[in-house]
C-alpha cells in the first residue's frame, strides 16, 4: 500500500532532512486541504507524524490528527510523542485507524507489550527509526535526537512475534530523495517475513518505489517527493497494485 505522508509542526506540513529539526522544509498547504487532496488523487491510507510531539515527548497536535481522520475520507496511521494508553486510546477514539509507537518500542517494551495485547497488534506500528553504524541498523530514539544502545534486531527479537506491523526509517536517507535502503529492507523481511513492513525514508523516483516492492515490503510511505513534485501520487499507485 502507498502511504503519502503529512509531517506536522505548528499546524504546518513539513518535511526534516535526514531527521534535523533545524533543516526543515516548510509547505504552506493547510493539511486537510493536502489530505483530502491525496484522497482525491486515489490514495485509501494517510500517515501522519507529529513532529512537535516527537520532539517533545508528549503529544501536541492530537486534535488535528483526529480532524484529518474524521475529514480526510482516508485510513490514518499516526503518531509523535505517544507515550501512554490513554494517549493511544484518544488518538483511536478520535478515528485513527493505527498508532504508532516510536522509541517506547525501545526503552519501554514491556509497556509496548501490554499495549499490543489491550488495543490489539493490528492497531499498532512499531515504528524504528535507525542509522547504520558499521552495517548494524540501530534505532534513534526521542524525535531522532538520541541513539539507542541496542540494534533494530535485538528490540524486533524482544518482542518475540507480538507485533503485527513495522515501520523502519533509514534516517540519513529520509528527505534526501537519494533512494531507498532496499538491502535494510530485505534483509527485515529475511529474518522476520511474517511482519507486515512499511518502508521509509529515501523515495525519490517511481523506481525507488518499484525496488521497495520488489524486496518483499509491503507499503512504502511518500513523503517529500510529492511536495516537490518528483512525480504524482497517481503514477506512485500505479507501481503498486491494489494500493
Amino acid at each position: 500500500m502507498i502511504w503519502p505522508a503529512i509531517d506536522l509542526m505548528d499546524g504546518r506540513c513539513v518535511r526534516l532532512h535526514k531527521g534535523d529539526f533545524a533543516q526543515k522544509s516548510l509547505y504552506d498547504t493547510d493539511p486537510l486541504a493536502r489530505a483530502k487532496a491525496f484522497a482525491d488523487a486515489g490514495a485509501q491510507a494517510l500517515h501522519v507524524v507529529d513532529l512537535d510531539g516527537a520532539k517533545a515527548g508528549a503529544v501536541r497536535q492530537s486534535a488535528l490528527i483526529c480532524d484529518l481522520a474524521a475529514k480526510s475520507g482516508l485510513k490514518v496511521q499516526a503518531g509523535g510523542g505517544v507515550r501512554s494508553g490513554d494517549d493511544i486510546e484518544a488518538l483511536l477514539d478520535g478515528g485513527v485507524s493505527r498508532v504508532i509507537i516510536g522509541s517506547l518500542a525501545v526503552s519501554a517494551p514491556k509497556a509496548v507489550k501490554t499495549w499490543l495485547k489491550t488495543f490489539g497488534a493490528d492497531r499498532l506500528v512499531l515504528a524504528l527509526d535507525i542509522r547504520l553504524v558499521n552495517g548494524v541498523p540501530m534505532p534513534a530514539i526521542k524525535g531522532w535526537q538520541e541513539e539507542a544502545a541496542i540494534s533494530l534486531w535485538d528490540v524486533l527479537d524482544g518482542f518475540g512475534g507480538q507485533a503485527t506491523n513495522l515501520l523502519v526509517t533509514d534516517i540519513d536517507r529520509d528527505g534526501v530523495l537519494g533512494g531507498a535502503n532496499a538491502a535494510l529492507y530485505a534483509d527485515i523481511k529475511a529474518r522476520y517475513g511474517a511482519l507486515s513492513l512499511l518502508a521509509s525514508g529515501g523515495i525519490g523516483s517511481l523506481d525507488d518505489i518499484r525496488a521497495v516492492q520488489a524486496v518483499g515490503a509491503d507499503g512504502v510511505i511518500i513523503g517529500k517527493a510529492l511536495y516537490e513534485n518528483k512525480f504524482s501520487l497517481q503514477e506512485a499507485l500505479s507501481c503498486w497494485p491494489g494500493a
